[in-house]
């Protein structure tokens, strides 16, 4: 997992980038949990997010938000942390100039931030939104949904309600032939603390229905 340094909006970003073997490969961005929590890329759910792209031949990235471990800046309520995703997507998207399509995935609020970038860059073709934080952020942004992707929710959860996320996504409107996933995790709290492979499972299993081309190596 080769380390770069991106140059941000206020200073560099840490981040890990592995390149796929396939230059047309796909690339995905995986960003983190709450960073004012202590939320970092190497979180359990961000890094296991990271292989699962990796396993199926995706380039993929991972970086800190500003003021998280090596990155400068401090936390901007979201704001900046947007522009940090933004400028992270233009540097991997410069080293894979024959990526054939671009995917975001985030944890938390970090599912939050990468269906706003979503809405800001049209190449991006297909999302992994885990626990998006439907009880206390705002999701009207998405009016309408651009790309087809899947969210992923424990039944557990106490942080996040299941029923917030179900009413999100019926009120979510989507552009012709865009279609939103909804998957849960049977006993699966907030932080996937018993069932990590479960959801990595799930994941695996959309990806690869969604695209057929990209399987495991072999």
């Amino acid at each position: 997992m080769p380390e770069v340094i991106i140059n941000g909006p206020e200073g560099r970003l840490e981040a890990r980038y592995m390149p796929a073997a396939d230059p047309t490969a796909p690339l995905a961005l995986i960003l983190h949990p709450e960073p004012n929590r202590g939320g970092n890329m190497n979180n359990r759910v961000s890094l296991a997010m990271y292989k699962n792209f990796q396993d199926r031949g995706f380039h993929v990235m991972r970086f800190n938000f500003r003021g998280v471990g090596r990155s400068k800046g401090v936390y901007n309520n979201g704001e900046g942390e947007l522009s940090d995703a933004a400028t992270a997507l233009d540097w991997i998207e410069a080293q894979c100039p024959n990526a054939r399509s671009c995917w975001i995935a985030g944890f938390s609020f970090g599912a939050w931030i990468g269906m706003q970038l979503m809405m800001r860059r049209p190449e991006v073709k297909g999302f992994v939104a885990v626990t998006p934080p439907a009880a206390d952020k705002d999701f009207t942004f998405l009016a309408p949904c651009p790309s087809s992707g899947v969210i992923l929710h424990g039944e557990a959860d106490t942080v996040v309600p299941p029923e917030a996320v179900s009413r999100l996504v019926e009120r979510i409107q989507t552009q012709r032939g865009v279609k939103i996933d909804l998957r849960f995790i049977d006993d699966a709290n907030h932080f996937f603390t018993s069932h990590l492979d479960d959801l990595m499972e799930e994941m695996g299993n959309y990806l690869d229905e969604a695209m057929p081309d990209i399987g495991m190596p072999l």
